[in-house]
């Protein structure tokens, strides 16, 4: 049987663009469900005409768009087939309906994969729009080794298949699309995008996007593993300046009996709340300890270099050490320490 093409719209406070969309969509033959996700009672007569052309899902409040697309996903799940052909578009009018029908068509070609819309944000994009993409594509490429050009597009291609997968994924609201982007990364699912046209309306203003509150929610896991490394590398750099008292100045055993400590301090504030990881204990303090011993072997070297060739101060010279170790360590242990296993079936 041939897989249907349906369009999955969140919408919160959404204009007359909306119905557009739907009524383009309706003569493309696409089906489409849309969530009203808490607008108000003010829009009740706007989503009234947008059940003429779709399946129309509620939240009595605002849960953020997260939420917004786990409870379509959900519908979809109970009411199509896994054959079902999902394209998640905006509401605003940013996604062109010729474009979500492009990654539909990709979509079939390429069924396991997720299929990104890709836009050129370079010279069309408002300035808070290529700054906040700049900063996701560079920590998406840190926590996964992957590079994606349009890490915030919210126009994106899939298999009902994998909706299971997605259900699964935390996050309510702006940060839920980057986390989709991680855990298909971590689960070695084909990530592919398609240049799609840039459209900014207005500059963008109608976008819910607040930039403080939703920034921090999407850079929260590297905020988080910053925290961490930032309670390691106080535990080590205080007993580095203790074991220095005790031993007269002996640069090997202070620094060495430090990180010892600091490491399992660090391997169980990253396993238990940075990375939520599931992997055994075992294998994942195994992995880890053998990297936190590779590391604090360039560490002694590096800092023995620094104090007695170059002759810095000692304390000055651990603080250096650690900025440079602290991208290695975060990148191998969310690329390998702690990522999450895939599961068969």
């Amino acid at each position: 049987m041939a897989a249907y093409s349906l369009a999955l719209i969140p919408a919160y406070k959404p204009d007359q663009t909306l119905l557009d969309i739907l009524k383009q969509l309706h003569n493309e033959g696409l089906r489409c469900v849309v969530v009203d996700d808490g607008s108000g009672s003010d829009y009740l007569s706007l989503f009234e005409q947008a059940a003429l052309y779709a399946t129309v899902l509620k939240h009595d409040k605002n849960k953020g768009k997260g939420a917004a697309l786990k409870t379509g996903l959900s519908y979809i799940q109970k009411h199509f087939e896994k054959n079902t052909v999902i394209v998640t578009m905006d509401a605003d009018g940013q996604h062109r309906v010729a474009d979500a029908i492009r990654l539909c068509e990709a979509v079939r070609r390429h069924p396991d994969a997720l299929i990104l819309g890709s836009r050129n944000l370079k010279s069309a994009a408002p300035l808070r729009s290529r700054f906040g993409n700049s900063v996701t594509r560079g920590v998406y490429k840190l926590s996964t080794g992957r590079e994606v050009q349009d890490t915030q597009t919210g126009l994106r291609a899939f298999f009902a298949v994998q909706i299971p997968l997605m259900l699964n994924i935390t996050g309510d609201r702006y940060e839920y699309e980057m986390r989709v982007l991680l855990e298909f990364s971590r689960k070695k699912i084909p990530i592919l995008e398609l240049p799609i046209e840039t459209v900014y309306l207005n500059h963008n203003s109608s976008s819910h996007f607040r930039t403080v509150q939703d920034s921090y929610r999407i850079y929260k896991e590297i905020l988080k593993f910053s925290a961490s490394s930032l309670i390691g590398f106080a535990v080590d750099y205080l007993l580095y300046g203790l074991l220095l008292l005790i031993t007269g100045g002996n640069l090997l055993i202070s620094n060495v009996g430090a990180r010892i400590v600091s490491s399992i301090t660090n391997y169980t504030v990253n396993r238990k709340f940075v990375f939520h990881s599931e992997k055994k204990v075992v294998s994942s303090a195994a992995q880890y300890f053998l990297l936190a011993a590779l590391i604090l072997c360039g560490n002694t070297l590096i800092l023995e270099l620094l104090v007695s060739t170059c002759g810095l101060n000692r304390m000055l010279s651990k603080i250096l050490v650690e900025i440079v170790f602290f991208l290695i360590s975060w990148t191998i242990q969310r690329y390998l320490v702690f990522r999450t296993e895939k599961k068969e079936g």
